[in-house]
């Protein structure tokens, strides 16, 4: 058996060597709990992930020249919605329902051109083919935009809210950016006519 400057690399060893090396990711990662979150690469969850602990930073000023306007960035990889007021003295992030495929998903710039309180709900031809079942919804608990709307300039793109609660931070959408119906309510306050969107 060879010489080793430690002493012979016995069974017993190579297995406590091995052990300990699968401890190291722990151990670098407790000497980091004084660092932010979003300095830590390494350890933050990258935008593929499939829930809502994947939100990652949006910059407004990598998206728009300035905050002369209320402004929403929709980011579609991390499932999380971000406000903006005018000149950027109130910032809030809400997670989201996404579409549930790229073939579903509009990105790019838009606006806010109408909003609603109870609104009602008709399936698109798109929606049709794909689920024959879908039919007009009037307000209520079963409508699938919730209690507030706000539509875009794109036609079927809608901020809305949702009475299914499970769908937040899911693919679920066929295209539109769904919140909590207590938060879309609260963003529905903050987001006049007018307002500047972009989906990621």
């Amino acid at each position: 058996m060879a010489d080793y400057p430690l002493g012979p690399l016995s069974r017993r060893r190579a297995l406590m060597l091995g052990g300990a090396a699968l401890f190291t990711p722990a151990l670098a990662r407790a000497n980091t709990q004084d660092i932010p979150m979003a300095q830590q690469p390494a350890i933050v969850a990258g935008p593929s992930r499939n829930n809502v602990s994947a939100w990652r930073e949006v910059r407004w000023d990598d998206h728009f020249d300035d905050l002369n306007r209320v402004t929403v960035i929709a980011d579609t990889y991390s499932k999380a919605l971000h406000y903006w007021s005018v000149g950027g003295t109130d910032y809030r992030m809400y997670p989201t329902s996404v579409p549930l495929s790229d073939e579903l998903t509009k990105r790019g710039y838009t606006e806010i051109v109408r909003k609603k309180i109870g609104p009602d709900w008709t399936p698109t031809k798109s929606m049709l083919e794909r689920d024959p079942s879908l039919h007009y919804m009037p307000p209520g608990p079963d409508n699938p935009l919730g209690t507030h709307a706000m539509y875009l300039s794109w036609p079927a793109y809608i901020i809305h809210g949702t009475h299914d609660t499970r769908k937040i931070g899911r693919k679920s959408s066929s295209g539109c950016i769904g919140l909590f119906n207590e938060q879309i309510e609260q963003l529905y306050e903050l987001c006049p006519v007018g307002t500047q969107v972009k989906i990621l």
